[in-house]
């Protein structure tokens, strides 16, 4: 799980919108770039290059 209020701070390194927490995936996924970025120990990686792509249906939950 991921602080709530360092959530609210984050944002897509690609696109700079919002990050939704996926606990089922463990981590962050951006719904207009469809990349969730994971995190490792509590911690995101916010990596553009290291982000695995998303498909429509893994936001939806």
């Amino acid at each position: 799980m991921i602080d709530k209020d360092l959530l609210a701070i984050l944002a897509c390194p690609k696109c700079k919108g919002h990050l939704k927490y996926l606990e089922a995936k463990e981590g962050l996924a951006c719904e207009t770039c469809l990349l969730l970025y994971e995190v490792r120990e509590n911690i995101p990686v916010m990596v553009i290059e290291e982000a695995k792509a998303l498909k429509a249906e893994d936001l939806e939950g």
